[in-house]
């Protein structure tokens, strides 16, 4: 089995495939000033099992969600929570990558991506979407930022050969403006949603993990690969975080 259907298997038992919880995207659309009752068009990109999904189908009353994936297996996850909290009529799924979006221009109020957006890398993902958004629309994205402007040397060289473009949260802002949009609102994710939320659960499921795909020596890459990061945030988690960022793409009429 292929390095990536195994962490496909791995992950998709999971509540979520990344850093994050219920109350900080609770949080993210209260900064956002997003009203739970207008009859929104929202796209969740990267949505995985759909954590985020649902939180947002639960919250925003009127809203119609297209959630969207490059694994059909973590969809078919998403789908399956959805009917069983009769939130089905609310959310639509796609499988598509989000580099191959194929949505119109001006189709959403408000665009979400909770830890997915590095799959395409920050600058080139929010340049991209920009355009998705209608004008005076919402974009809320995390992104794993640093948050001192100095570091260990270990951790500085992990997370700069797992993902080049980590950055201070200043410079994500700036991307941001550069990128079209007006910077509304920032926040720093807690130790518990790596450790309570990703991480534990996502350890508690290794031995399962192994067992099913028959302890072969590509499960076990995997699995100590996932025990390393783990081990690294344990020791650094002062030094890096995801970061939360909320911007808004100008409206013309306004200006």
């Amino acid at each position: 089995m292929e390095e990536m259907e195994l962490l496909i298997d791995l992950h998709r038992g999971s509540q979520r495939q990344g850093p994050g919880g219920a109350e900080e995207t609770q949080k993210a659309l209260a900064l956002a000033g997003v009203d739970p009752d207008a009859p929104l068009k929202v796209a969740d990109i990267g949505c995985g099992t759909g954590a985020s999904t649902l939180v947002l189908a639960r919250l925003l009353v009127k809203a119609q969600i297209t959630a969207v994936d490059l694994v059909q297996e973590f969809l078919d996850v998403l789908e399956q929570r959805a009917h069983a909290e009769g939130l089905s009529s609310k959310i639509t799924s796609l499988c598509r990558s989000m580099d191959r979006l194929p949505f119109e221009d001006q189709a959403f109020d408000l665009i979400w991506s909770e830890g997915a957006i590095y799959n395409i890398g920050f600058a080139k993902g929010v340049t991209d979407l920009i355009r998705y958004l209608k004008p005076g629309g919402l974009l809320v994205v995390s992104e794993i930022s640093w948050l001192t402007s100095s570091r260990p040397r270990e951790i500085q060289e992990y997370w700069q050969g797992e993902y080049p473009e980590i950055d201070r949260p200043s410079s994500k802002l700036r991307v941001l403006e550069e990128g079209g949009y007006s910077p509304l609102g920032y926040f720093v994710l807690p130790e518990s949603c790596w450790l309570d939320n990703y991480y534990r659960p996502l350890e508690a499921g290794f031995e399962d993990f192994l067992r099913r795909n028959g302890n072969t020596r590509e499960a076990r890459k995997v699995v100590e690969a996932e025990k390393r990061e783990i081990e690294l945030y344990e020791k650094y988690s002062a030094y890096y975080s995801y970061g939360v960022y909320i911007a808004a793409k100008p409206d013309a009429k306004q200006a």
